[in-house]
Parts: C-alpha cells; structure tokens; sequence
C-alpha cells in the first residue's frame, strides 16, 4: 500500500498544492505585545527557499501563534477560536487600530493569490475581504463560476477559498494542527463520518442525501396538511349530515304559514275601515277645535303679559336699587376724600413745623463747616507722619530679624568649619605616630600623605573661623544698633491708632454739619409752604356737605321712576285679567271636543295588522329558504363525501412517496452509502498511518479503524472508534484509552494520515503543513521521532514544507530554516533608539 502512495503522488508532483508567500500583518494585539511594532512583513518565499521544515521561534508570549494562525486564507485564527477552529469567532477581539488588515500571498495549482482583509474599527465595524489571481503581472478580482466577482463582501470571499482550497473544517483538521485542537478520538460519530466523507469525495452524495432528507420533510409536512384537511372534511360530513337530519320537513311548515299570512290579511282590511270612519268625523270637527285652540293661544298670551310685566317691573326695581345704592357710595366717597385731605395738609403742617424748628442748628451748621474742614485735613496730615513712623518701625524689626538669621548662619557654618578642624587637626597628630615616618616607605605610606594633606589645609580653616567671628561681631553690632532705634520707637503704633480715632470723629462731625448745612433750602421751602397749607385747612372746614345739587336732583328722579313704574305693572295686570276672563266664558260655550283617542285606537289597531302581516310574510319566506337551504345543504354533502374520498387517496400515495423518501435518505446519509464506502476506506486510512508509525516510531503500535460496534444484544450499529494494538505490551484498546503522550503521536500520524489520504485519493493537493505546539507531552526521544514523522509525511505527501511553532529548542534547532522572532524584536527596539 505504501509503494503504491508512494507512486501515485511522485505522478502527481508537478501539481503544488498550498503554500504561503508572504504575509503581511498590521494592527494585531499579539504581534504589537510580542514585538513592539504597528505592523509585521514576512517574505516566505524569501526565507524559506529550498527548506521543508520552517520552525517559529521566541519566547512566550512573542507573536508565533499569531503569525502561524494567519498564514492561510480562511477567516479565522484556529487556536483562538472554538470546535476545532469553527466555532465562534471575531477578528475584532485581537486588533487595536482604527483600520487594521490583512495581507496574505499564497500559491496554489500553479496560480498566485492574494488575499486582502481590511477591518474597520473606526465608529461602526465593518470588514472588507478581498482575493485576487496574478495574471499578467498584475492582481485581479477572483470570479466564482457563477460569475460572481469577489469585490470585498465576506460570503463571497468564503466562497471563493472554498471553492480553490476546499472546506475549512477539512483544513483545520487534516492540514492544520492549531493549538488546543481536539484529538480525533475526541470527535463524535456524526462528525467524524462528516469529515471521512468530504475526504472521500461524498460531497454529491451528502447533498443527495440531505435533498432526499428535504423532500421527506416537505412531504412530512404535506401529509400532515392532508391529514389535516381529512379531519375537516371528514367533520364537515358529519356536520353536514347533522344539519340535515335536523331540517326536517320544511313543506307543512310553507302550508302552516300561507294561512297566517291570509288571515293577518284580513285582519289589516277591517282595522283599515275604522279608520276611515273616524277620520271623517275628525274633519267635521276641525273648525270647532281651531277656535278652541285660538281662545287657549289668547289664555296663554295674558297669562305671558302678566309675566312680562312682573319681570319689567322686577329688573327696573333692580335697576333703580343699582342706581340709589351708587349715589350711597358716591357721598360716602366724597365724604373719606375729605377727611383724608384733611389729615394729610395736618400731617404735612406737622413736619413743616418741625423743619421751621430746627433753623438754629441748620444755621450754625453752615457757619461751622468750613472749621469742620480744617479740622479734618490737619488731623489726616498727622495720621500720615504716624503711619511713617509705623513703617520705619516695621523697617527696624525686618532689620532685626535678618541679623538674628545671619549669626544663627555664621554659627552654623562656624561649628562645621571647627568640626572640619578638628578632623584636620586628628589626622595632622597622625603623622607623629606612623611608625613609617623617617623611614624609605613615607614616600609610599597613605596614613602620612593624609596627615600631611591636613597640616596643609589647617591654616585655611584656621582663617574662616577667624572671618566668621569678624562677620557674627559686625552682624551683633548692626543687631543693637536697629534694636536700639526700634526701642525708640516703642509708641508709633498707639499714636498711629490714636491719630485714626481722631480722623473718624472729625470726619463724622463734619458729614453731620454738611447733612445739616444741605437742609437750609428745605427750612426756607418750609417756611414759605407752611402759610399755604394753613390757608387751604381753613377754606376745608372741619366736616365735608351732606349731600350736594347733583346728589339731591338724582335722589328725586329715582323716586319719581319707581311711582311710574308701580303705576304702569297696575295697569297691565288690568288688562291682562281683563282678556283672560273673556277668553274663559268663550270656552265655556263651545260644544265637548272631538275624541282622537278613538282614532289612535283605531290606527294602533291598523299598525299591529299590518306588523302582523309583515310577520306572516316573513315566516313564510323563511320557510321557502329553508326548503331552498334543505336542498343546498343535500349538495353541499354529495360534495363533501367526494373530496373526503380525493383526501383519503391523496394521504395514500403521499405514504407511499414519503416511505420510499425516507428510505433513500437513510440510504444516502452517513449511516447508508457513506459508512459503507468508509468501511471500505478504513483499510487504506489505517494502512497510512500504521506506515508512519511504523517509518518514525517502529512496529511497537498498529492502528485499526472500526466503524460498527456490537450492542448488548449483540446487534450491530453504526459508530467510529479506532482502536491500538500494542505489540509491546500485547493488548488492545481504544485511542481515548492510551496514555497522553502516546496519544499525541498516534493522533499526529492520523492527521498527518489524512492529508496523505487527502493528497492520493481525492486530487486535492496542499503544498504546506502547519502545527503549533503539538508536541508538548512528549518526551524527548519521541520528540525527535515526532520531528523524523513530520520529514516523512513531508516525503510521503509531496509537501514543499512545514511551518510549526515549538517551545523545544532541540526541536526548533532541527529545522532547515528558524525565523526568530527575539532578533526581529530586539532589531526593532534598536530601531527605535
């Protein structure tokens, strides 16, 4: 089996499959926290020339997944994201910059691609995918053969990667091995079936399969439809049926009701007649009754006059009470206004009294305010020489301060400068107690080279302390003489005080004598008004008139039009008595009225005939429609019982269809055709991966894939297991059963098993391999076996290369080329500096 591998995929060489060439990455978390930079470049084709395996190496944390997640053309990164690199899953969770991309070239068939993805983080999010073909040295938009042009819109995208490279899940799963990925022990029934079978080339029989699965649906819910319209026809049967039965014998009913509708009929005629006869009474009667109904309409006009007249005379007895209640509030008015003059000419002679008063003071006012001035100005000049004498007062004690700070300085410096002396002078006694001194080796002795070099720095102290005691006399004597002048000046600040307190009272004695002085205008307008409002309290008297000309006329005209007004309401009730009795005695001689209560009777009569002829009509014609409605309901059932037969034949042959739909579904699902044709395949797939473990880790472990597994009643039924025989130990048992580290291996060689299975029965060809971190239970001898397994998979496979990402340095040193991601990050740090 592997010879004949071996010769089909040497035939097929010269058809490269996948391969990355140059990948550009800008605005990743993982490659700014890695490496320090905005944007990653790495020319593939460049590095990697001639290698096949292509390790990224660097410390954790570097960027490496970031850059081996990138390198194929699907959106997604695989260890970032969840099943198996399909599950949920956002670009948007590893980009920072506003406007982050992607720009991926890749190889395969013979054809150069580039991949470019742009995503937008700037207010709404927003991704644009794009994938160009070389052709002529220059990148156009990929067309799908449907004509579709992959101008930027994601669906598009995917599927055009699709349709050149295949579907992701197979991807991920045969070609690229991402970080936390699953082993296939791991993998379920369905979706271990669901990958075999795209490796299988079961794609048309799958879709087959699930437009058998659709159209069984769809006649499921056909059926259910039908069913449904059988139960309605089948109650509209029996409801039918029912209707029927209950109708009846609508014929005696028709009878029954044409003799009602004959005798209302006569009935209607004689009440009819009544009528007649009455109405003619009734107009032999018409001219008594209007000269009856004249003399009520001259009653109730007397008795409206009576009326009108007592609600004149009520609203102008209003009137008139309006108008005399008025002439009260006027005289009260005019009675306040006078006494209200009256108190204030006495209140305004009251203050002009008291202003006349206060003539001797206004008067001595003005003759002292020019005094008052002076007085003013002479003690401000005073309050000036004080306030100097203050100041040179403060000036002394600033003085004072200052040479208190400078002697504590001097003697702060002083007392270093003697502790500095008497290190000095320690260091100089040294030179009298070195037992090198006067010997060859004083020349070389540090002790006395010190000594030395403190005997010539002595006189130096010596003579700052002898100007720091100058300096703290001459800072004493300047001290006692400012203390002195300050001592001199001991009062400044009570005269200074004392001199203020003179300035405030003599600027208050002279506001009060300019607010008296500025009333001597108000004392002569005082004098002058005083006369006039005497003269006006004279003229006023003491009470206002009782009542004037006006007042008096209008009382009279009020008194005069309130005898009128009693004159004219007698009159008209004489009158109006007048007619009435008249109108009386003219009823009394008219004949009894005629009796409309007999005609009434008589129309009522007519209405109940006639509603009782319309009732006999109508019961009549609701006899003839239910006879008519009888003979529809019989139709209405004949047409029923045939569409409940149409119904019953229709469910037949839909469960018939839907029998043989569902059996061919079953068929063409992954528990038909497809476990059939990998059960044919389990051989082969197991024959690749027993021929890599036994190639790198010898004949200790061979493979065995099952696809049926035996029930409790020893039935069998479709399942997926793989199981290890281990010629070392001589047992068997489940992959989920081994040990960790063997089955990292063991799953690594099914991997690696598909793609070869990939590459040699399905044409569809990889050119690259990508791992990250598979290896990292292993121990290190089977680590090296895991690196020999990978070069010949490579050599089995017809790959170019390998790009894998190890924390091994054994491992990442086998490679044919490293791309080390510390030296791009320290260049870049060298870079920045």
């Amino acid at each position: 089996m592997k010879a004949e591998l071996t010769t089909v995929i040497a035939a097929d060489r010269d058809r490269t499959g996948y391969v990355p060439l140059h990948i550009t990455l800008t605005g990743f978390k993982g490659i700014r926290s890695g490496l320090g930079r905005d944007s990653l470049m790495l020319d593939l084709e460049a590095l990697c020339t001639d290698a096949t395996l292509v390790a990224l190496s660097g410390a954790n944390g570097r960027g490496k997944s970031t850059i081996i997640d990138n390198l194929h053309p699907y959106l997604v990164m695989p260890s970032r994201a969840s099943a198996d690199g399909l599950g949920a899953f956002s670009y948007y969770d590893h980009l920072y910059l506003p406007e982050s991309e992607k720009i991926l070239v890749w190889r395969h068939a013979g054809a150069r691609y580039k991949s470019h993805l742009v995503f937008r983080l700037n207010g709404r999010r927003k991704t644009e995918a794009f994938l160009f073909i070389e052709a002529a040295d220059s990148w156009r938009p990929v067309q799908l053969a449907d004509g579709t042009v992959v101008d930027g819109k994601v669906d598009t995208y995917e599927q055009a990667v699709a349709a050149i490279l295949g579907p992701a899940d197979t991807f991920f799963t045969s070609v690229f091995s991402a970080q936390g990925k699953r082993p296939l022990s791991a993998f379920k029934n369905s979706e271990i079936k669901t990958l075999l079978g795209d490796l299988l080339g079961l794609e048309k029989i799958r879709e087959q399969g699930a437009r058998a699965a659709e159209t069984t649906r769809l006649l499921k819910a056909g059926l259910t439809v039908v069913r449904t319209e059988q139960g309605q026809v089948a109650d509209t049967v029996v409801r039918l049926n029912r209707q029927v039965e209950a109708s009846g014998d609508p014929s005696a009913v028709v009878a029954e009701a044409e003799a009602n509708k004959a005798a209302a009929a006569a009935e209607l005629v004689d009440a009819q007649t009544r009528i007649t006869q009455l109405e003619a009474n009734a107009v032999s009667a018409e001219g008594t009754e209007r000269r009856r109904a004249d003399l009520h309409a001259e009653r109730a006009k007397a008795r409206g006059q009576v009326q009108a007249t007592a609600k004149r005379t009520q609203e102008e007895g209003a009137r008139l009470d309006q108008r005399q209640a008025l002439l009260r509030q006027r005289a009260d008015a005019r009675k306040r206004q006078h006494r209200e003059r009256v108190r204030q000419l006495e209140v305004r002679r009251a203050g002009l009294v008291r202003t006349r008063e206060l003539a001797g003071a206004i008067d001595r006012a003005v003759r002292r305010q020019d005094l008052a001035v002076r007085v003013v100005e002479q003690r401000r000049a005073r309050l000036v020489q004080a306030q100097a004498v203050v100041d040179n007062a403060e000036r002394l004690k600033e003085q004072v301060r200052r040479c208190s700070q400078d002697v504590a300085g001097i003697e702060r410096e002083a007392g270093q400068l003697a502790l500095r002396q008497s290190d000095l002078q320690r260091r100089y006694g040294l030179a009298l107690s070195v037992p090198c001194a006067g010997t060859d080796l004083q020349g070389r002795c540090q002790l006395l080279g010190d000594a030395r070099e403190a005997q010539a720095l002595l006189p130096s102290v010596d003579g700052q302390l002898g100007q720091l005691a100058d300096r703290k006399r001459d800072a004493l004597a300047h001290k006692a003489e400012s203390e002195s002048a300050l001592g001199r000046l001991s009062g400044a600040a009570d005269q200074r005080n004392l001199a203020e307190l003179r300035l405030e009272r003599a600027e208050a004695t002279l506001t009060k004598l300019r607010l008296a002085a500025a009333r001597e205008g108000e004392l002569e307008q005082a004098r002058s008004s005083l006369a006039a409002v005497d003269e006006e309290l004279c003229g006023m008297g003491a009470e206002p008139v009782q009542e004037t000309e006006e007042e008096r006329a209008e009382r009279r005209e009020i008194e005069e039009a309130r005898l009128r007004l009693h004159g004219e309401a007698t009159a008209s009730q004489a009158d109006a008595n007048t007619r009435l009795e008249a109108a009386n005695r003219a009823l009394a001689e008219l004949p009894a009225p005629f009796d409309t209560r007999a005609l009434a009777t008589a129309r009522n009569t007519a209405a109940s005939a006639a509603g009782a002829v319309q009732s006999a009509e109508r019961r009549h014609q609701d006899a003839i429609r239910r006879q008519e409605q009888l003979a529809a309901l019989r139709l209405q059932l004949q047409t029923a019982q045939r569409e409940q037969a149409q119904c019953d034949d229709r469910a037949a042959r839909i469960e018939q269809a839907l029998s043989q739909w569902s059996l061919l579904a079953k068929c063409l699902s992954n528990d038909g055709v497809i476990a059939l044709d990998i059960d044919d395949a389990g051989p082969t797939f197991a024959a690749l991966a027993n021929d890599l473990l036994l190639a790198c880790y010898g004949p200790r472990f061979t493979l065995e894939v099952c696809t049926q597994t035996a029930t409790a009643k020893g039935e069998l039924r479709e399942d997926f297991d793989i199981i290890v025989h281990d010629g070392l130990r001589g047992e068997s048992k489940s992959l989920k059963l081994v040990s960790g580290g063997e089955r990292v291996w063991i799953n690594e060689c099914l991997t690696r098993a598909i793609a070869l299975y990939l590459a040699g029965n399905t044409g569809r060809r990889f050119g690259a391999l990508f791992s990250d971190e598979a290896d990292g239970p292993l121990d290190p001898e089977h680590k090296r076996m895991f690196m020999e397994m990978k070069r010949e998979v490579l050599r089995l496979g017809g790959y170019e290369r390998e790009f894998y990402v190890s924390q091994t340095p054994e491992l990442t040193a086998m490679a044919d080329v490293v791309i080390d991601l510390d030296a791009l990050a320290k260049q870049h740090e060298k870079e920045g500096t």
